[in-house]
């Protein structure tokens, strides 16, 4: 019989997880389509905000809620701290990395597959560089056929995340694909964590890293102040009706413009130039 426990808690923490998830890929839609309004550098702090956002809370918070839940029966475990850290900073760099390609090189196909590829295999390898992290009085080892489907699943999520970020637009749509994106993210986080076999041999070593409940005040901390920012960020800042409103504002005035050959004027109608 396996030692794996992946659910010591029972459902809380997969059902934490996934609403973490999906709360994060939400509140990440959100600044994506605040960037498809808005071009330079504008446009790059809504996408720095969303791989914030979908990368941070909604895929490596994730991992870490469901890591709680994660023991073996025989050792204690322990997580080697700047790996931990290493794993959450590539999984917003990863999805910094596809949201900027796709919204800044189009709508093109083989750019949302290479955004996709490259986010997916980034976030595989986040999960498994938090898996190093763990330290344990046991020997670890992978199955590699679920391995690649874990891979694989990632890629894939990844992908359909990014055409969501440039497609979705209304509450309700947002909705729905942040509950998808909570899915197939949690998804293969547990694909990926059933792929480990673990022979505990019982030393007496003392363990180096620290305890997972270690990292749960200043995660929770953590990510309430930047969740709290992004939202401050979408609330304070012009809806997506106000800059279309303005967009087409301006448009009308251009037209005018070139219709009656008047001086070209800005937004307070005065002339430019």
């Amino acid at each position: 019989m396996s030692p794996i426990d992946h659910f010591s808690y029972g459902l809380v923490t997969p059902v934490l997880a996934y609403v973490m998830s999906s709360v994060g890929s939400m509140l990440g839609l959100l600044l994506t389509s605040r960037a498809r309004l808005v071009t330079g550098k504008e446009r790059g702090f809504w996408l720095v905000g969303a791989a914030i956002a979908i990368g941070g809370t909604g895929i490596w918070t994730m991992h870490f809620i469901a890591m709680m839940g994660f023991g073996v029966r025989g050792t204690m475990i322990r997580y080697d701290v700047p790996l931990t850290a290493a794993s959450a900073f590539i999984a917003v760099v990863v999805v910094g990395a596809g949201l900027f390609l796709v919204s800044f090189q189009g709508e093109r196909l083989s750019y949302l597959l290479g955004g996709g590829l490259l986010t997916g295999v980034g976030v595989a390898g986040m999960h498994y560089l938090g898996m190093i992290a763990m330290n344990m009085s046991g020997h670890i080892s992978y199955d590699p056929l679920i391995v690649t489907l874990s891979v694989v699943i990632a890629i894939a999520a990844s992908t359909v995340a990014l055409w969501f970020t440039l497609r979705v637009t209304g509450a309700l749509k947002r909705a729905g694909a942040a509950l998808i994106m909570g899915f197939a993210v949690t998804g293969m986080h547990y694909t990926g964590m059933f792929a480990m076999a673990v022979e505990v041999h019982g030393s007496t070593a003392p363990l180096t890293g620290s305890r997972g409940i270690d990292f749960l005040l200043p995660l929770i901390v953590g990510i309430s102040l930047v969740t709290l920012g992004l939202l401050l960020a979408v609330m304070l800042s012009p809806s997506e009706r106000e800059l279309r409103g303005e967009e087409e504002f301006l448009a009308r005035l251009e037209k005018r413009r070139n219709d009656e050959g008047a001086p070209q004027v800005n937004l307070f109608g005065t002339p430019r130039g």
